[in-house]
């Protein structure tokens, strides 16, 4: 445990030490790089409280990845090109404050994760991951064909959104106010997961007969973790639009989906820093790799394997030698 507790140090350190460097140095693409590193992470925080404290494997998260980044590209468009959203029966206006625009973002990814969770948990097993990746298609080819919004060209935003105090525009400055809500969502990530709430999902996944015999209702305590899990997934995909200023329907593609999966395998199913582990090294492979071979995603499926094979635990478990207690 203490073992682990330095690593998630020195993981915070490294990504504050980091785009430090390359402000001092001039050097903007490499904070771009660890911007999109904490927004991933951020998005694999959310679907490891459904994955790692509840057990639901959701190849659909990309659903809310997509609504959280179409509700800041739909806002921000109405606000530039000075259209109403809606004029009838309320005249809704676009906005291109951030606070409005994430606020949006939570409310329309939980109450798709409401709707799609409940209808999804009636099942199980591979009929739960079939039926969240079908809701993703289906966001998927809505946005394709929905031509007001770019259709499957997406939607570009001229100009950053704007954050009270801050100059967005400045990579450093939205990194910045990008770590701080990763480090806001972990510390409360930390807090649920031994919250009652926390313990009574956790013991929802491993043995669910017991929690029916002490009158707790298991599906709906994996209801709540799946409506918190898309809440926090569909803000870093608002954050990840405005960080390229453009959103399109491949936000909702099952490959979306797959990614957030393989950062949470990456780093470490159920452990609290290993999203952000499996985040930065996927960036890092992506940027390093991708810049030498069209196939290094050869080199990632090499990296699974041996994950797979030798270290359940992920890499956090590989490196603090201790497999995650639900192992």
């Amino acid at each position: 445990m203490i073992r682990e507790r330095y690593l998630n140090a020195g993981l915070l350190a490294l990504l504050v030490a980091v785009p430090l460097w390359a402000h001092l140095a001039d050097e903007p693409f490499t904070i771009t790089l660890a911007t999109r590193a904490v927004i991933f992470a951020l998005a694999a925080v959310g679907l490891n409280i459904a994955l790692g404290l509840g057990g639901l494997v959701s190849l659909g998260h990309a659903a809310f990845f997509g609504i959280g980044g179409y509700a800041m590209g739909i806002l921000a468009f109405h606000a530039q090109s000075f259209t109403p959203l809606m004029e009838w029966p309320l005249v809704i206006e676009g906005t291109k404050s951030m606070p409005v625009i994430w606020l949006v973002a939570v409310i329309a990814s939980a109450l798709a994760a409401l709707v799609i969770g409940a209808l999804s948990l009636r099942t199980s097993g591979v009929y739960f991951i079939m039926i969240t990746l079908a809701f993703g298609q289906m966001f998927y080819f809505f946005t394709i064909s929905w031509p007001a919004y770019g259709g499957e060209d997406g939607l570009s935003i001229y100009v950053r959104n704007g954050f009270p105090g801050l100059n967005t525009l400045v990579p450093i400055q939205f990194y910045g106010l990008c770590f701080v809500i990763l480090c806001t969502v972990l510390f409360l990530n930390a807090r649920l997961a031994k919250s009652p709430f926390g313990l009574a999902l956790n013991a929802a996944r491993q043995v669910p007969v017991r929690v029916e015999t002490v009158g707790l209702d298991g599906q709906r305590i994996k209801l709540a973790a799946f409506v918190i899990s898309g809440a926090i997934t569909g803000l870093a995909g608002a954050l990840f639009a405005d960080l390229n200023r453009f959103v399109s329907p491949t936000m909702f593609s099952w490959q979306t989906s797959g990614e957030i999966i393989v950062f949470i395998i990456i780093g470490g199913v159920a452990r609290l820093f290993g999203p952000v582990a499996g985040a930065v090294v996927f960036v890092t492979l992506e940027h390093v790799l991708g810049g030498l071979s069209n196939y290094w995603h050869i080199f990632l499926g090499l990296l699974l394997l041996a994950i797979v094979l030798f270290g359940r635990g992920g890499l956090i478990g590989m490196l603090t030698r201790r497999e995650a207690a639900h192992d």
